[in-house]
């Protein structure tokens, strides 16, 4: 069917590299880009032999808007899927334009220097998009992206209008160190240390960082702890879906995970301000990245589920709704399959089905937009094909 170029070599770009591989008839090739081009070798030789789609690798810096605009147009891939930083995102976007090639990615643009997630620097390039009749999709990840998914199910399935929305995100999986993160550490320790907020009312409510607490009975998992953190897709959600009064997001974090977090934060070990040290310039949150164990490195040691999933309330045909929409996916099953833990298996899985579904030319909408502005229906079937099954709930439990 066609070409997919994905940037980046990571936990998330590994899951999705295997499973377009597994999806063939659609990703007949694909090029793996990043800067340390042995690591795309190493992944390429493994699927070798096992998969019917061509595989070729090349390095990158994804900074380099000139040399990926030269690399695209070389390769002439049907679709980019940036699996880079989300500090690259924009560099990404632009050689995209330049090369006339649809764009996906699975988290939204933040500055490097400031902890930020917003939409607004990549909501800019709409109308350049718009005009150069090429598909941006946003956000083709879990959360954000199947959050954003189930949300347009929802609303066209069984709702006329949605007036809350709780996202719960909780990882029961245990890795056996003492402090680890399941994604890039740096990203992750920023966004569980910024302030919170949700949406309510037309407007953000700002908390500080943990300082809202629940505690939910999740199914296949048990009674959690969960948080309640500032998170992008409750952005483009306000504005997307029809009715909204309040939207939250919640994430489970053990006491362990929490204290050793609080610990590295009194001793600044997680600031992005850099310092100097032996003469030289260093982040400290870059620093203790380095020191950390690599996420890509915790599949074979991870027991236990995810279970990630909304909890709708609205109205239809004048009645008031309840609606939970989930799904649970076991750590050691994943790495069975592909070789890595459920946090990335539940963002590469998601960001194949978008690249896919923008290749195979299901959705096709020139502009730059979110996933819960394309039919919900096809992502919904490939979920359930490709391994993350959903399940239904119509009488859940609500979150206070």
């Amino acid at each position: 069917m066609g070409k997919a170029m994905i940037i980046g070599c990571g936990g998330v770009a590994q899951v999705a590299i295997h499973k377009c591989c597994q999806n063939s008839e659609v990703f007949t090739d694909l090029c793996i880009a990043s800067r340390t081009k042995s690591k795309c070798d190493a992944v390429r030789d493994k699927l070798q032999g096992k998969t019917a789609t061509k595989i070729t690798t090349a390095e990158i810096d994804a900074d380099d808007v000139t040399a990926l605009t030269r690399l695209i147009q070389q390769e002439q891939p049907g679709v980019v899927l940036n699996l880079a930083l989300p500090y690259q995102d924009l560099t990404i976007m632009e050689a995209c334009l330049a090369a006339g090639v649809p764009y996906v990615d699975t988290a939204n643009y933040e500055p490097e220097d400031t902890a930020k997630f917003e939409y607004k620097w990549q909501w800019a390039y709409r109308e350049r998009f718009e005009q150069a009749g090429i598909t941006a999709l946003l956000g083709s990840g879990f959360d954000p992206g199947v959050t954003g998914v189930f949300s347009a199910y929802a609303l066209k399935h069984y709702f006329d209008e949605i007036n809350y929305i709780d996202i719960l995100d909780c990882n029961a999986g245990d890795h056996g160190y003492p402090f680890a993160t399941n994604f890039n550490p740096e990203i992750n320790i920023r966004e569980v240390s910024a302030n919170g907020s949700f949406w309510e009312n037309g407007h953000w409510v700002e908390t500080r960082p943990m300082e809202i607490k629940r505690n939910y009975n999740f199914p296949e998992v048990g009674k959690k702890d969960m948080y309640l953190l500032h998170h992008e897709e409750i952005e483009s959600l306000a504005l997307n879906i029809p009715g909204i009064k309040r939207i939250r997001f919640f994430m489970t974090f053990g006491e362990s995970y929490l204290t050793h977090l609080r610990c590295l934060q009194n001793v600044g070990m997680t600031s992005i301000e850099p310092i100097e040290f032996e003469g030289k310039q260093i982040v400290p949150l870059q620093f203790l990245k380095a020191v950390l164990p690599d996420p890509a490195t915790l599949g074979p040691r991870t027991k236990g589920k995810t279970n990630i999933g909304c909890i709708f309330t609205g109205k239809k045909n004048g009645e008031v709704k309840h609606y939970y929409v989930y799904n649970v996916c076991d750590h050691q099953e994943c790495y069975k399959e592909v070789g890595s833990q459920a946090v990335a298996y539940t963002t590469g899985v998601p960001a194949m089905i978008g690249a896919m579904l923008v290749l195979n030319g299901t959705w096709n909408k020139p502009g730059v937009h979110n996933i819960e502005e394309f039919d919900p229906d096809p992502f919904m079937a490939a979920l359930n094909r490709w391994g993350l099954p959903w399940q239904e709930n119509f009488d859940p439990e609500l979150v206070d």
